[in-house]
């Protein structure tokens, strides 16, 4: 069953056509990736699936329900959640209170809040032993850990991941590809946009190359690694 549905959508900055008619499904349960170049599009597929820049043609829908023209609280609220590029947590404020801001605006209750934290930290158990922490204190690979959890407070059933292991130790990289697939596999349902193809392609079920704000291929994952003509084309690699 298709969880999102995004048909034929052409977003804009300005003047300047950045996707064109892009189209991409989401299978709920299953790990989705979007890879391509620098500058390909992904950032802005996943802003205008979110709401932060809205088509000027095109649907997005969502469990289906048509969510083109909704505002980012309107698309979290429907039970999608956007973990940023560059991770964008408040680094004056501790832990613990970044990710109490992770359900704000969404009735969630109480009981239910307490087993999600219980999940984030789970996955993450240093943020639990950091709890007290200013952000702004933690190293990137945390700071990351904590945008992640921060998505899962929203009690998501989409999440929107937007290179994730940019910048971070090799050692991280491995931690975080591991948590991802566990999210997944506990049944979020996961888009994720990443720079380390072979990561992505690794770990996804589903993969969809981008260039110049256009799909270009989309098949199994699989099939996408083995693919050296799409590889050495779009992705850089081979």
């Amino acid at each position: 069953m298709s969880l999102l549905e995004v048909e034929r959508i052409n977003t804009f900055y300005g003047q300047s056509h950045i996707l064109h008619d892009l189209s991409l499904t989401v299978d709920e349960g299953d790990l989705v990736t979007l890879v391509g170049r620098n500058g390909a599009g992904k950032t802005t597929t996943l802003e205008s699936i979110m709401g932060f820049q809205t088509p000027r043609s095109g649907t997005i829908r969502f469990d289906g329900t048509d969510v083109t023209r909704n505002k980012p609280h309107e698309t979290s609220q429907a039970g999608v959640s956007l973990i940023p590029e560059h991770r964008r947590v408040f680094p004056e404020l501790t832990v613990g209170e970044n990710l109490r801001l992770g359900h704000m605006g969404h009735d969630i209750e109480a009981d239910r809040i307490d087993e999600l934290t219980d999940r984030v930290y789970g996955y993450f158990p240093r943020l639990e032993e950091r709890e007290q922490q200013r952000a702004g204190q933690m190293s990137g690979g945390e700071q990351q850990m904590l945008a992640i959890a921060r998505g899962l407070l929203s009690d998501p059933r989409l999440l929107l991941v937007d290179e994730p292991t940019e910048g971070l130790m090799p050692s991280l990289v491995e931690r975080l590809r591991n948590i991802l697939q566990q999210i997944n596999e506990d049944g979020i349902t996961i888009l994720l946009v990443e720079q380390n193809v072979e990561l992505a392609l690794d770990i996804s079920d589903y993969g969809y190359v981008i260039d110049e704000g256009e799909i270009k291929a989309h098949k199994p994952s699989v099939e996408l690694k083995r693919d050296e003509e799409i590889k050495s084309r779009y992705l850089a690699l081979g």
